[in-house]
């Protein structure tokens, strides 16, 4: 009897991956989210927070600050996140390849910020699209998709709300 393995990068062999994400607070207690796209999927639009993948030897917080800094232009130094509030493990496919995700998720508070237009790294330009402040209001009630799922209510426990 043999045993095949299903290619990896498919559903049922996702690739495995870890990011250190960012929730960036301003002073009204919005959060800041990006829109971004899927190049695999043509109309995929979805809003999410600031982050990603761990490069060669970086630590979550460090890829944590990278992200911000690449995302946003807000540079911080990993030990400025403190600790991750919060660590989840994610299935999902990028441009025709699947994933399975690790990610611990930080908190920073900022009085305000303003990302500036020329900012992004040239390899996130053709997946990031927009940058916008939301509450957990606006967030519990958008028809658009926004991730993770939960982050409303993640924002109103945050809060005290």
């Amino acid at each position: 009897m043999s045993v095949t393995t299903a290619p990896i990068g498919t559903p049922e062999n996702p690739i495995p991956r870890e990011a250190g994400r960012v929730l960036l607070l301003d002073a009204a207690g919005r959060v800041l989210l990006v829109r971004g796209a899927d190049p695999g999927r043509p109309g995929s639009r979805y809003w999410f927070t600031v982050g990603g993948g761990l490069d060669p030897g970086e630590s979550v917080a460090q890829a944590a600050a990278r992200e911000l800094f690449e995302e946003t232009g807000l540079r911080v130094e990993p030990g400025d996140l403190g600790e991750p509030f919060r660590h989840e493990e994610v299935v999902f496919p990028y441009d025709g390849t699947w994933y399975r995700q690790r990610q611990a998720y930080f908190i920073l508070r900022v009085p305000a910020w303003e990302v500036p237009v020329d900012q992004l790294a040239p390899d996130e330009e053709h997946y990031i699209h927009e940058h916008r402040w939301w509450s957990a209001d606006e967030i519990a009630t958008t028809d658009e998709r926004v991730y993770p799922t939960d982050l409303a209510d993640t924002l109103r426990r945050i809060l005290g709300q």
